[in-house]
């Protein structure tokens, strides 16, 4: 017994799914794209299996708003600020950079485009969810159920020691990133690539091992993005690149796709396209729009309904 429209002896080619959109993905000509709006349904409108990292930093539920000024500083002889060899200056505040992170209901906000992702990853493809202590324990056990706890790879802890601390707790400095890989036999990891740490105590190890250094744990400290550092862009929460250099380095090849669908500085798609890698960005807020046409040379797209 043979398929309608099918002869004996042939394989059928599935037809195309009119929901999903393959001219989304960034080709040859255009290796890097920018889409502006809710990244739901462009993740939606995304083909299947067409992902091979996949980063997401999504906003933190903190409850406040986050603000980030963009500053520049001019020697002024009358100038309230004091600087090196007692230097008077000036500050200007260029622009600021905002966005509202609360939500009623995070859970309903993020599982959906948690299930997008991963019809999106590749057989070989991993997904890094960026969080902190507030929602990561949550996003742990939505995971598991999502993916299957054998694709948990990793729970990588990002420290940092930077900012106010309380005294009334132990201070928070650090970040969590859930690793989950499609299919556990298939994933790809490049531990060879990635860059290398000093040992803490060199002594104990080869000349030889203490030259090369060893490869990183799943405690990463790495500093945050200071106002006044060479990679500071003016938006809030900013990552570092060493942090996506790492990550995307060893979960990806040269020419894969790297999806962040919370671009927000635009730190994922700059360390791809430095590293060789395709990059796939979604952002809604218009300083972060902003942000990433500036840093990365190219304009924003927006997907016809």
């Amino acid at each position: 017994m043979t398929e309608r429209g099918t002869r004996r002896g042939t394989t059928e080619t599935p037809a195309p799914d009119p929901h999903r959109d393959p001219s989304l993905l960034p080709g040859p000509e255009h290796p890097h794209r920018l889409f502006a709006g809710d990244n739901l349904p462009l993740l939606r409108a995304l083909p299947d299996a067409s992902v091979d990292l996949a980063y997401l930093d999504p906003p933190f539920n903190t409850g406040r708003t986050q603000l980030r000024r963009v500053t520049r500083h001019e020697r002024d002889p009358d100038g309230a600020r004091t600087g090196y060899a007692g230097t008077s200056y000036t500050m200007h505040v260029d622009r600021e950079a905002q966005y509202a992170d609360r939500f009623d209901n995070y859970e309903a906000f993020l599982a959906p485009r948690l299930a997008e992702v991963h019809r999106l990853l590749a057989p070989t493809g991993t997904l890094y969810l960026h969080l902190d202590y507030r929602e990561a324990h949550y996003a742990k056990v939505a995971l598991d159920r999502l993916f299957g706890r054998d694709c948990f790879l990793n729970e990588l802890i990002w420290a940092y020691d930077y900012g106010a601390k309380s005294r009334r707790r132990w201070p928070t400095k650090h970040d969590t990133i859930l690793v989950y890989v499609k299919d556990p036999k298939r994933y790809h990891f490049d531990s060879d690539a990635v860059d290398r740490e000093p040992y803490m105590a060199p002594g104990l190890v080869t000349p030889e091992k203490a030259a090369r250094g060893k490869l990183p744990t799943d405690v990463w400290w790495h500093t945050i993005v200071t106002t006044s550092g060479r990679e500071k862009t003016g938006y809030p929460t900013q990552k570092p690149e060493g942090i996506l250099r790492r990550i995307v380095t060893a979960s990806s090849r040269e020419g894969d796709l790297v999806l962040d669908p919370f671009a927000g500085s635009g730190t994922t798609a700059a360390v791809a396209r430095a590293l060789g890698r395709r990059s796939l960005s979604i952002d809604q807020n218009p300083d972060a729009l902003v942000t990433i046409e500036k840093r990365l040379g190219i304009e924003r797209e927006t997907r016809a309904d």
